[in-house]
Order: structure tokens, then sequence, then C-alpha cells
């Protein structure tokens, strides 16, 4: 029994000693930023990948439109749309179903200007989170619009999009597809992406899909406003929000608007925390396995005095 007991002994000492050995040199006190930085392998054919959000409500408080008022009626457009909303979500406003501008909401309010379709005009919003979550859809708003363009010309234009927010990485390319339709080519852009630089034109020589492209060199939050006009000076409006992804420099914060003054995330400042845990579990370890080393020097030689004897023994 006594020699069984020192060969379990002598096999549980490498194993503590390795274990202990492992934890020292592979688990030192990293800097958060350093295990941020380690390289990632890449997939390997036939694997697969997981990402994860995480989940939050939708919003359940929506907005309520509360100028113009239902019944009222316009000769020229574009109008102003003003209501009330729960802050820092997007104000996405509709038009007979069709998207037709967008905004940020700030301090419980939002104001944007929408281009009106030809005769009746049915006003609803929709707001949404930072998920794309939408909220509940608002009161309608009922207006009518005389267009005296079409009586002149004969063809309504309308400039729409699918989407009221789009983003991309600051210093990257964004891209925004449009809708365009009707009215008479040649057609005439003038794009003021809210950063203050100087406003894009672009002409196009047909209606359909037009993309329009832009790089914004600061992060934040940006009010792009898109005006076309036709041959005939026919004119549509559309008002959305772009999102420039990344760490908001103070030198370029204050362009960073979007109507609403609502900057990116990011305090431009740099954390560094050290993981001190490891270190500290490899420590503890460090000294019982120093004692462990010393009492298997000692079973060690307490075993050979025994063959030994055992042997003279024998003999």
């Amino acid at each position: 029994m006594v020699h069984k007991a020192n060969k379990s002994a002598q096999w549980r000492v490498p194993i503590v000693i390795g274990v202990s050995l492992l934890a020292l040199f592979v688990f030192p006190a990293f800097p958060a930023h350093a295990i941020n930085q380690l390289p990632t392998p890449d997939p390997q054919p036939g694997s697969f990948g997981l990402e994860a959000t995480k989940p939050q409500p939708a919003p359940t408080v929506g907005a309520t439109i509360t100028t113009p008022g239902s019944g009222a009626s316009y000769a020229t457009s574009p109008i102003t749309v003003n209501g009330i909303c729960p802050n820092d979500l997007l104000v996405q406003l509709y038009d007979n179903g069709v998207m037709v501008g967008s905004v940020m909401c700030n301090n419980g309010s939002f104001s944007l200007q929408v281009s009106l379709f030809a005769g009746a005009n049915e006003l609803s919003a929709i707001v949404y989170d930072n998920l794309e979550q939408a909220g509940p859809t608002s009161n309608v708003v009922a207006v009518t619009y005389t267009d005296t363009h079409l009586a002149a010309f004969g063809s309504l234009m309308t400039l729409t999009s699918s989407y009221g927010r789009r983003s991309a990485a600051a210093g990257g390319q964004l891209s925004w597809p449009l809708q365009l339709s009707g009215g008479s080519s040649p057609y005439a852009f003038d794009i003021d992406w809210g950063d203050g630089s100087s406003a894009d034109l672009k002409s196009q020589p047909s209606a359909g899909v037009v993309a329009i492209d832009h790089v914004y060199k600061g992060a934040g939050i940006y009010q792009a406003n898109v005006r076309v006009a036709d041959a005939n000076g026919v004119s549509a409006f559309l008002q959305v929000v772009a999102v420039a992804n990344g760490q908001v420099d103070s030198s370029t914060a204050g362009s960073a608007n979007g109507a609403n003054g609502t900057n990116g995330s990011g305090s431009g400042q740099t954390v560094t925390k050290v993981l001190w845990i490891p270190a500290a579990i490899s420590f503890v370890l460090l000294l019982p396995t120093f004692w462990l080393g010393r009492q298997s020097q000692v079973i060690s030689l307490r075993n050979k005095m025994l063959k030994e004897r055992d042997s003279y023994e024998k003999k």
C-alpha cells in the first residue's frame, strides 16, 4: 500500500508542475487591446461561422405627425413635416406607402422636407432603432397637392429610395441607390451630404435607378439632402440620414451633425485594461509547485532507500 501511494504521488506531481508551468507561460498579463489584435484564423472549407447580436426590444412608442394637419392643400412642393418622437430613433416618413424622407429624432421632435405626389397624399411615419427594428406607425395625415407643373408639362417626377439610412466606414465609400421616376430628361442632381463639403453635382440622362456616392472623412451621423430637376425645371427633393462608422475625432465631430447635432459613438479616448487574473493564478500555483517538487525529491529518496533495504534483507 505504501508503494502504491508513493507511485500515485509521483504521477500527480509532474501533472501539477506541468499545469502550473503552462499557466505561467501561456497566460501572462496581456493588455486588453493586444488580445483584440490577435489574428483571427481564416475560415476553412466546410466550416461554419456564427455571429450574434445582443437582443433588445423593438420600439413601443411611435412618432406623431403634428403639422401639417389633415385636409391641408398645397400648390408647391416640397413641404415641411413636423412631429414628436422617441429620442435618438430614426424617423422615416411615408407618402402613400412610399418612403419619401428620413431624419433622426432629436430632443423628442423631428422636422423634414418631403416632396408630394400630385393629388391625394397620405403621410405617416415609422420609427426605427439602431437594429432596424420598427416601432408603431404614426397617425395618418391626408393632404392634397395641386401640381401646376403637371398641368403644364403633363409629367410628374418623383425621387424615392428604399433606404432611409445607409452606413459605411469613415474614409470608405458610401453608396446610395435612388429611384427617379417621371419628368423629362435630362436630369440634374444637387446633393448636399451634410458634412460641410462642396455639393455634388450630377447629371443623369434618363430616369430609373440612380446611384450616388460619397466618402465621409469623419465618423458621425449626417443629414443628406438630394434635389433633382428635369429639363422643364420640375424638381423633386429627398432628405435621408447617412452614417459614417468609426471613432469620432474631435477635429471632425463638429461637422457630424445630421440636422440634430448627433455624433457617432466613440469618445476618441483609448483605454488600456490589463488582465491581471491569469498572472495572479500563475503566481499562486508557482508556490505549491516548488513545495511539491521538494516533496517529490523526498519521496524518490525514500523509495530508493526502501528498495535498497529490501534487497539487503533478501541477501
